[in-house]
């Protein structure tokens, strides 16, 4: 099922997740330019990330402040540690309390300790950026992209709110992680944005993200993305012919390097057809976004340009 990536885009929280070395950051970013292109005002926050979203966009390397990467869009790369002082003085409002408190020893203390804060911390600063502080707030920003770590981590970060509701009193940090659990929840306003590319593990690790977003988590999943598809070359009913040409062509002629690259090739358009009949059989109600393979050496600006006016149309 083909997606209108504009529908994606009207969402105020985006958590783009997947299998480590998918693309996340650049389908973030793309994300970020073709939301920021339509007049939505767009945040990035990159989850304590080895910062590379700078040399997408062409920009000075992206810390823990927020800074404007391009017009109606900031970035962001959230450490734990400032991102809990931060999302703090967000709720707190005031520094002596938030001081009084936060920077206690024993709270301090405290918190290093216990699983979960510090995915916490960055998942409830990148949230709050989205929605603002208390019933009936609004946040800073129209969009909210959450380039989240990979697979495992991604799901971690993402149960930690239930954790919260489930172990912790009634109180400010409860009531939070309800809002947050209420946003992530809700398809009209959240979705989890699952990244792809069409070759077995990743397919893999996407089928089984998607089992525990839904099953689990119950949290909504708007597209996934398959990213770095391929275009086809080879009809199917040709496909063979190329695969075995080099088996027909001696060592030394001018056209092994060719058949060789047509075998490879083939094989390549094979397991991206399998792959994307195996996630049409299994998650058949999922929209799917199609990025194509840019080739490039090294990906700049104007390939996430080229990717964002994909989006964007």
């Amino acid at each position: 099922m083909a997606s209108e990536p504009s529908k994606l885009l009207d969402h105020e929280f985006l958590f783009v997740c997947g299998k480590g070395g998918v693309g996340k950051t650049t389908v973030s970013a793309a994300l970020g330019l073709a939301a920021a292109s339509k007049g939505k005002k767009t945040l990035v926050a990159m989850a304590n990330a080895k910062e590379r979203l700078s040399n997408l966009l062409g920009v000075p390397p992206i810390g823990d402040e927020v800074v404007t990467v391009a017009p109606n869009l900031d970035a962001v790369n959230m450490t734990p540690t400032a991102a809990m002082r931060e999302y703090g003085m967000m709720i707190l409002k005031i520094k002596a309390l938030y001081e009084a408190i936060f920077e206690n020893r024993l709270v301090r203390a405290f918190l290093r300790g216990t699983p979960g804060v510090e995915a916490w911390a960055m998942l409830g600063k990148a949230y709050f950026h989205a929605v603002g502080h208390g019933p009936g707030a609004k946040g800073e920003y129209d969009l909210v992209i959450l380039d989240a770590p990979a697979t495992g981590h991604g799901l971690d970060m993402l149960r930690v709110p239930q954790v919260i509701v489930d172990v912790a009193p009634p109180g400010l940090l409860r009531r939070e992680a309800e809002r947050a659990l209420e946003l992530l929840r809700d398809p009209k306003r959240s979705g989890i944005c699952v990244v792809t590319l069409l070759e077995e593990m990743p397919v893999s690790e996407t089928l089984e993200l998607h089992q525990a977003l839904s099953e689990e988590l119950h949290m909504p999943v708007p597209a996934v993305v398959l990213n770095q598809v391929l275009p086809k070359l080879f009809p199917a009913s040709e496909r063979e012919a190329f695969r075995t040409l080099h088996e027909r062509i001696a060592d030394d002629s001018p056209l092994a390097n060719l058949a060789e690259a047509a075998r490879i090739r083939t094989g390549r358009e094979t397991v991206q057809e399998q792959s994307l009949a195996r996630l049409s059989r299994q998650l058949p109600d999922i929209p799917r976004i199609s990025l194509p393979h840019l080739f490039a050496p090294e990906f700049g600006r104007e390939h996430v340009d080229a990717l964002s006016r994909a989006l964007a149309q």
